[in-house]
């Protein structure tokens, strides 16, 4: 190679190619988020890996069960009325235009908004004996406060924005062109929503009752307002830092993480396989 010749830069640079300075960046700068959540997990884990014995004996309580047992099943059945009544909402805030439309919008979001205090007394204030939704229902013997439809109604309003809007977005992506073509071949507006909208957003359908669902489960003040009992897991915490401490409710705390990451990694690893046709618009 003679001297000052540059011929072989181009070679070498295909052949070893450079970092690029933005995607390092932005790595660098986005890894600090992810830094501090595995702090604060590392945080929990390492004091109850010292103490194993202690964490099985917290985790083998049947409070502590029935508490994670009694919030998921309560985040699954706000997920399926959020399903039942607002995938027909997203629909017709994704395709129509009305008056109005843009206060609609800021009402879907407002639960994103609120603090969780103000959440939890509207529900109270709603579903209470006394409240315009809670009076006719508590005479038909449906009751919300201190009872488990209090903590459904409290999870489905704060967790209604997540699925709504993600369903919504699912919906727009959807060509209008090709729901016209079912309908000029004869589909109903039904038929051509129900054979070609919804098939093609059950990716975003499928992540936002994933949202909806995460979120539901780890409501704490709008659920204690309206039911306190029973505890689901955010109240059992709670009571127990208030009433044995740190150390147990540490614990309490723990198990109920390893629970939630092991059943949002299936959850997330189904994805891959959701909305395929996705891919094809």
């Amino acid at each position: 190679m003679m001297k000052g010749d540059q011929s072989w830069w181009p070679s070498f640079r295909s052949s070893h190619r450079l970092p690029d300075a933005c995607l390092i960046s932005f790595a660098l700068t986005g890894s600090l988020i992810v830094v501090i959540t595995l702090l604060a997990i590392l945080s929990l884990a390492v004091p109850e890996f010292g103490d194993i014995s202690h964490l099985l004996q917290v985790a083998a309580q049947e409070r502590v069960v029935d508490s994670i047992l009694l919030t998921m099943g309560a985040g699954l059945n706000a997920v399926l009325i959020l399903l039942v009544f607002g995938i027909p909402l997203a629909y017709i805030l994704a395709r129509m235009n009305f008056r109005g439309k843009g206060i609609v919008e800021s009402l879907v979001d407002l639960p994103l908004m609120l603090p969780h205090t103000i959440a939890g007394i509207m529900v109270y204030l709603l579903f209470m004996e006394r409240g315009i939704i809670g009076a006719p229902l508590a005479s038909a013997g449906i009751f919300f406060e201190d009872a488990y439809p209090g903590i459904v109604v409290a999870m489905v309003f704060v967790s209604s924005p997540y699925l709504i809007n993600s369903v919504r977005e699912g919906f727009e992506n959807v060509p209008l062109h090709i729901e016209n073509v079912a309908r000029t071949l004869g589909a109903s507006r039904f038929q051509a929503f129900a054979r070609v909208v919804l098939p093609l957003s059950v990716r975003h359908i499928y992540s936002g009752a994933i949202l909806a669902w995460g979120r539901a489960i780890g409501e704490f003040a709008a659920i204690i307002m309206i039911a306190y009992y029973p505890m689901v897991i955010s109240t059992v915490i709670y009571y127990t830092f208030t009433t044995h401490g740190i150390k147990e409710s540490r614990s309490v705390a723990f198990v109920f993480l390893i629970v939630c990451l092991a059943v949002f990694a299936v959850l997330r690893f189904l994805t891959r396989f959701m909305g395929k046709y996705d891919d094809r618009i």
